[in-house]
């Protein structure tokens, strides 16, 4: 089974977040030892999104990452003196769906999940290169709507996600949709508002105490014996992921 850029096997030393992230979130992720990349705006985007991660950056593998070319000069600052590949990507992203989605990716096994009329064509081709293949679904927020759980098992609110994902033998929870905070919208998504941190321990921005699926959620990390770690005390709100990746 090949590996995962979103799931760690061993501790990562990087953390990337929406840069208006509580101070909250932003200190638990330095405890743990991670170097925290707030990620800037990217103007062309709503604001609600506007500054996500999984909208403007998909790692297409452990030292590659392909950047939006809105953004690619901030991040080439950062990433230059790290070890990491920077590909800047074909597709400009615009405000509104569907012209927003190209990069927003999810990942698990060894395929991609996308709806796939929408994936930017570079994208298409270094992933197909990584021999990545493509689940088609309706959903074009996936790594929005995909917490990755381990290499072959996923939450997603997402009904075309969980029913295209299933075909391929990957092991879904199909939770509510809703519960999930993310300002200026009704609500947010799983993958928005999670991350792993290791093997053993996946990141929630925040508690799902309140959320109608949270003992589909327990179980379910129970299951694979992953553990919660919350960043906040607050209501778990949807970042565009926690993107965590290792450098030498």
């Amino acid at each position: 089974m090949m590996n995962n850029p979103f799931v760690l096997e061993e501790k990562g030393n990087i953390a990337i977040i929406d840069g208006r992230a509580s101070s909250s979130i932003v200190n638990n992720l330095k405890k743990r030892n991670l170097e925290v990349i707030l990620t800037c705006k990217c103007e062309e985007l709503y604001d609600s999104i506007s500054y996500h991660p999984d909208i403007v950056i998909h790692p297409i593998n452990y030292n590659t990452l392909m950047i939006a070319p809105n953004v690619f000069e901030y991040y080439e600052d950062i990433f230059s003196y790290k070890g990491f590949k920077l590909i800047k990507g074909e597709k400009k992203l615009l405000r509104n769906y569907p012209d927003n989605i190209a990069y927003n990716v999810a990942r698990v096994s060894k395929y991609a999940i996308h709806n796939i009329r929408y994936t930017d064509e570079k994208l298409k081709f270094y992933l197909e290169k990584e021999g990545i293949s493509f689940i088609n679904v309706k959903q074009g927020y996936s790594k929005c709507s995909t917490a990755i759980i381990n290499n072959n098992a996923i939450i997603t609110s997402d009904v075309s996600i969980y029913k295209e994902s299933k075909k391929y033998n990957i092991d879904v929870c199909l939770i509510k949709q809703g519960f999930i905070e993310l300002p200026g919208l009704n609500y947010g998504f799983i993958g928005g508002a999670t991350g792993m941190l290791s093997q053993y321990e996946v990141l929630f921005t925040g508690n799902y105490e309140e959320h109608e699926s949270k003992k589909a959620i327990d179980n379910f990390l129970k299951k694979y014996r992953l553990k919660p770690i919350f960043l906040s005390e607050d209501k778990i709100i949807d970042v565009g992921s926690i993107i965590t990746l290792k450098y030498n």
